[in-house]
């Protein structure tokens, strides 16, 4: 029992590491960096365009719908990857699985284009 909790030590080691690290970063970067303060170093800046009106301007719900079908798609690729480096090892059966996968994966798609998620207005 106690050889098992002395395996953490190393995790625990590089938590603190990683942890000390970030924070030591953050507190030098703060005392060696430059303080020099002006009016227009203060300014708001985006692209060199003068903002002008209020910041809170509500988005459209199809920006978002992209955002989120975008990292969908995303992470499809990620599980066609370790699939396609294994192909071998699995066999008929793997592929039967990664056709159900994208056959799942392509009605959703056409779903999308049927309620014309993807036309930007």
């Amino acid at each position: 029992m106690q050889s098992d909790q002395y395996s953490y030590i190393p995790i625990l080691m590089q938590l603190i590491l990683a942890v000390g690290f970030v924070v030591g970063t953050i507190i030098i970067s703060g005392k060696l960096g430059p303080k020099r303060s002006s009016e227009v170093k203060d300014k708001n800046f985006e692209c060199g365009i003068e903002s002008v009106g209020n910041a809170r301007i509500p988005f459209s719900v199809k920006y978002f719908l992209v955002a989120i079908l975008f990292v969908l798609f995303d992470v499809e690729v990620i599980f066609l990857y370790p699939w396609a480096v294994n192909f071998k090892e699995l066999g008929i059966e793997g592929m039967l699985k990664m056709i159900v996968f994208m056959s799942l994966l392509l009605v959703g798609f056409f779903y999308i284009i049927k309620k014309k998620a993807l036309d930007w207005e």
